[in-house]
């Protein structure tokens, strides 16, 4: 399996996914003879059929937080990948809310699909845990579920940092440093501020990483509006780093 990055949607507000202006399926990684599906949001079934990728070779599905835009699609994934529990296959690698819920929210993951995977790991930042070669690292993120992660994924090729969703904070990118390839989600652009990242944002996460090659997705409409093309093009210019703006 040749390493590949692909993105089953790349939406990043209830505007662009409902209306999908973007699809919104989540980003699937492929590396060391592994495949990772990461946040399956709405669509990820149809998307992943669309751009050939077979769920059944998941080796783990990831999931940052509890929001349907990053998990709608979870339970769905887990019994395309298992054959609804016939194979009971993969690890399921998930942030406390999606799995137990709180106060505020339901847990999306519901209890058949969590019997049907070979493990579940629920993670909270620091943790540390390998899927077969690959050694992942959680992340630190602060968003609307306060138990929101990213995560950062340690192959023999290459090592990449998804950040989920986040605002930026002071120490936002400590644990990004030395990364070959940063995927941000960045919702709003240059001059729009909001919960989570704009392409201001980006940049001063940029320069303190400086990693070799950034992709930016999740975009908001504004975003969309303004052009993520152009928006990445402004943050290579102000970082130095080569920008990528992800499409479905």
């Amino acid at each position: 399996m040749n390493p590949k990055i692909i993105f089953l949607g790349t939406a990043g507000e209830s505007l662009v996914y409902g209306k999908q202006i973007r699809t919104s399926g989540g980003i699937v990684l492929q590396m060391d003879d592994m495949q990772f599906l990461i946040d399956p949001g709405p669509g990820a079934i149809t998307m992943a059929a669309h751009f050939g990728v077979n769920l059944r070779d998941n080796s783990a599905i990831f999931v940052s937080h509890n929001h349907i835009n990053h998990c709608n699609d979870v339970n769905a994934v887990i019994g395309a990948m298992t054959y609804e529990g016939m194979d009971k296959k993969g690890v399921l690698v998930t942030n406390k809310t999606a799995y137990n819920g709180n106060e505020d929210m339901e847990p999306m993951i519901n209890g058949f699909s969590k019997g049907l995977v070979e493990k579940s790991i629920i993670v909270e930042k620091g943790d540390k845990l390998g899927i077969g070669d690959v050694e992942v690292k959680v992340l630190d993120a602060k968003h609307d579920d306060r138990n929101t992660v990213g995560f950062r994924f340690f192959g023999s090729q290459f090592n990449v940092v998804y950040s989920a969703d986040t605002q930026y904070f002071k120490e936002l990118g400590e644990d990004y440093k030395g990364c070959d390839i940063l995927i941000l989600n960045v919702v709003h652009p240059f001059n729009e501020k909001g919960k989570q990242l704009s392409s201001d944002d980006a940049v001063k996460v940029i320069n303190k990483v400086k990693p070799k090659v950034v992709i930016i997705t999740h975009f908001g409409i504004k975003m969309l509006k303004a052009d993520p093309l152009y928006e990445a093009r402004e943050i290579q210019k102000q970082t130095g780093v080569q920008i990528i703006a992800a499409k479905d």
